[in-house]
């Protein structure tokens, strides 16, 4: 391919110019075909790509078809229930809620309803009709031991921090949950001036970098703590453990969105990539995290403190339980963040394959604070895939009192899903720092945007609520939903998590599906030294063999 590239390039200039005796306006063409000759010469010298010297010029077309690939599935060949990680039908109704046209759809569903995994809830008979007030129920957060508790909507907008989102985005997202009477959960990135400009209700996020609260050497600082804290519109504390979408790897801020102001919020160095420690080193073990939790709350003036986690080892969370039974100091709340989390930057292998999916993440969090008798004093959020009435309604009857959401909230600001978070090329300017891109954002017509999703889709799982004849929320159980379990079986998921007998893991004779977990856990540690001791045995008896 070389050889005929450099035969074309020596004559098609000459055809071209002696054909210009005759014919004077193809002269033009040498302005095309001279830098193609250059680009080809270059290909041809370049040692970076084979593609590239052994087809000049045509080997740039894979990077053509790749650049315009993602564009051209999405807008011509998707389905509706195609694309990820966010399909097109969900992204369209998000939109229409948003700009508030018509939701509804035409002609039937769209899903496989023989699919293994379709899932779908029970109407009633007496189905109940609502009055106007019904459509916008409160969860009040805060133990016995939190004296300034907080009525949160059951749909709210999860943790991103300023720095992963533009200052508009931070900025429109915050006016709209002032709008629309829910709260705006920070992200580690501490509580930045967007985050505070609007006053709108706010849950701030305290990571393994302490940002927001730390000292000169990373360590949380508990004077800075407190006056963020005292803020009238922080509502709430949470103690971010890990992430679903990159559980056990600190999150991580590119160096190009790394920008001064970005660095002076969060106490680091500018231009550089920050990557948050793994874990905290304010506390190492299960009985110190439940000290720290009444230490934030002492601090804070006895707001609501929670912690955030997405489940790896069963037991871990387990001890964090026995931690909180044998002090008598309890969270607030617990975030539980599903395997399947979104994030603007995370390595493919931890968004793919680790962490724990937030259904049975859920539902396990859910038995173990009954088993310890805890969920009378405790309230659990589901954090993961939040976009319709159904993903709110199906979450609180397995067992959550309310949900975030984020990519949800991000779609109805304006995303188009152009998977350009992690490079500062949000072409909306929601997940960028380009200062021209973010300028594109204009605040008070998505924060409209984004009120009137939270508000269509509260409505909207109230109407499904209404359908099952109940009346608030609360009142949802796992007898409410059905999954398709294979391709002639139906259970509920009262069948598929059975639930367990409150307090049932306070004594001896523990449910059958806890008692790995109980025989592994410990308050004092996260990992008991037992296990590794054990392990040790067993290699040391293998080596002996050998």
């Amino acid at each position: 391919m070389q050889k005929r590239f450099i035969i074309v390039s020596i004559i098609t200039p000459i055809a071209i110019v002696l054909f210009g005796q005759v014919w004077p306006p193809i002269l033009v063409a040498l302005w095309v075909v001279i830098p193609l000759i250059c680009l080809g010469a270059y290909d041809i010298k370049q040692t970076k790509h084979a593609l590239r010297r052994n087809f000049p010029v045509l080997g740039h077309g894979r990077w053509l078809m790749e650049f315009t690939r993602p564009f051209l599935r999405q807008y011509f060949f998707e389905s509706e229930t195609d694309g990820a990680p966010v399909n097109r039908m969900f992204r369209s109704v998000i939109y229409r809620r948003a700009k508030g046209d018509l939701d509804t759809i035409p002609y039937g569903t769209q899903v496989d309803t023989q699919r293994v995994g379709y899932e779908w809830i029970g109407h009633s008979l007496s189905a109940k009709k609502l009055a106007d007030n019904q459509f916008d129920p409160r969860i009040t957060i805060g133990g016995p031991q939190c004296t300034q508790p907080y009525s949160a909507s059951i749909f709210n907008i999860s943790a991103m921090s300023f720095g992963a989102l533009s200052n508009n985005a931070i900025r429109a997202l915050n006016l709209g949950a002032k709008e629309g009477g829910f709260y705006h959960n920070t992200g580690e990135g501490s509580a930045s001036d967007y985050h505070l400009e609007n006053a709108g209700d706010l849950v701030w996020q305290i990571g393994t970098a302490y940002f927001g609260c730390r000292d000169a050497k990373g360590a949380f600082d508990a004077e800075k703590f407190r006056a963020m804290a005292s803020r009238k519109n922080i509502k709430m504390i949470e103690i971010k453990l890990s992430q679903g979408a990159k559980p056990g790897h600190g999150g991580i801020l590119p160096s190009n969105k790394n920008t001064p102001e970005i660095a002076r919020i969060r106490g680091v160095e500018p231009h550089t990539t920050v990557v948050s420690p793994p874990s905290h080193s304010a506390f190492s073990t299960p009985l110190e995290l439940v000290k720290f939790i009444q230490t934030l709350r002492e601090l804070s003036g006895g707001k609501p403190i929670g912690f955030k986690l997405c489940i790896g080892r069963k037991s871990e969370f387990v001890s964090i339980c026995k931690a909180m039974c044998a002090t008598g100091i309890y969270a607030d709340f617990i975030t539980v963040d599903g395997g399947e989390g979104g994030t603007g930057a995370a390595p493919l292998e931890y968004s793919n394959s680790v962490g724990m999916p937030l259904r049975e993440a859920l539902s396990f969090v859910c038995d173990a604070l009954i088993g310890f008798d805890l969920k009378k004093n405790i309230k659990v959020i589901a954090s993961a895939k939040v976009f319709t009435g159904f993903h709110i309604v199906k979450l609180l009857s397995l067992g959550a009192d309310l949900c975030n959401s984020a990519r949800g909230m991000m779609i109805a600001a304006g995303c188009v899903q152009s998977l350009t978070c992690n490079d500062n090329n949000c072409p909306v300017g929601i997940a960028t720092q380009d200062p021209e891109l973010a300028k594109g954002l204009v605040v008070s017509d998505k924060s409209t945007r984004v009120k009137r999703f939270h508000n269509e889709t509260v409505k909207a799982s109230m109407e499904i609520v209404a359908s099952a004849g109940l009346r608030h929320p609360s009142e949802l159980n796992r007898s409410y939903i059905y999954r398709r379990v294979s391709e002639i079986q139906i259970q509920r998921y009262d069948e598929i998590f059975p639930y367990p007998k409150r307090g049932c893991l306070l004594t001896e004779s523990y449910p059958d599906n806890f008692s790995q977990a109980m025989a592994e856990s410990s308050k004092d540690a996260f990992i008991p030294a037992g296990l590794f001791a054990e392990f040790n045995t067993g290699l040391e008896e293998l080596g002996s063999g050998l």
